[in-house]
């Protein structure tokens, strides 16, 4: 199933804690599993699977969910990973080759209305009966390349800039599709965009050094030789 339309409440203000147009339009997820590609094996709790009904939210994740990688992913302040539907978007346009049902990123919740540069540090959001608060951006690892069996996912991911975030579990209860997210208090962090196009700037820089450090290296040895 591929996804191109983008979500009505795109780019809403959330600093009105009474917008309505904000929901969850997909509850994705998913245990380990290894994959191999690419002559190797690699365990990841990437793939994920959207599910119909109610969920119980547990405060170390989903009921079941699960991470392979604990020192980057879940843990009480990476319990649940939101991805913007929106986001889907670029994504059929720049593959449109490769299927992304909802959940493809490995997100727990796919979201209507709510994008990076509306979500901060600190947030407070109440979904269905549970509550929680965002904490960080996702950063992307390689193991997405295996997870499409490319090699040209991660680079895109990062060239993207769409990276969602993650959330702690305040208040255990319940979620399903087509529930409302409802701001409950506005964090005093940085948003989730600014964080991610720190990130994102930082390693265009590291990659422009190490680019020309190689060039220099390579003019010295044409040097050298010639």
């Amino acid at each position: 199933m591929k996804h191109s339309r983008i979500a009505e409440g795109y780019g809403a203000d959330v600093k009105d804690t009474q917008i309505s147009n904000l929901k969850v339009i997909s509850v994705n997820i998913g245990l380990p599993q290894t994959i191999e590609w690419d002559g190797k094996p690699y365990e990841t709790g990437i793939v994920k699977t959207a599910k119909d009904g109610r969920l119980a939210v547990n405060t170390l994740n989903l009921e079941g969910d699960g991470q392979s990688d604990l020192s980057a992913h879940g843990g009480r302040d990476k319990a649940v990973y939101c991805y913007a539907s929106e986001y889907y978007l670029f994504w059929g346009e720049s593959l449109p080759d490769v299927e992304f049902p909802w959940g493809a990123f490995g997100e727990n919740l796919t979201t209507k209305g709510l994008v990076e540069e509306d979500v901060y540090v600190g947030d407070r959001l109440k979904i269905g009966t549970a509550e929680f608060e965002v904490t960080e951006p996702r950063f992307p690892c390689s193991k997405l390349n295996a997870v499409f069996r490319r090699n040209d996912i991660l680079k895109l991911f990062w060239k993207s800039a769409r990276f969602g975030w993650y959330m702690a579990v305040l208040k255990e209860g319940d979620v399903g599709a087509g529930d409302q997210i409802e701001l409950m208090s506005r964090g005093d962090g940085p948003s989730i965009g600014e964080l991610v196009m720190e990130r994102v700037n930082k390693r265009v820089k590291e990659e422009a050094a190490t680019v020309g450090i190689v060039d220099k290296a390579k003019s010295l040895i044409r040097r050298l030789l010639g």
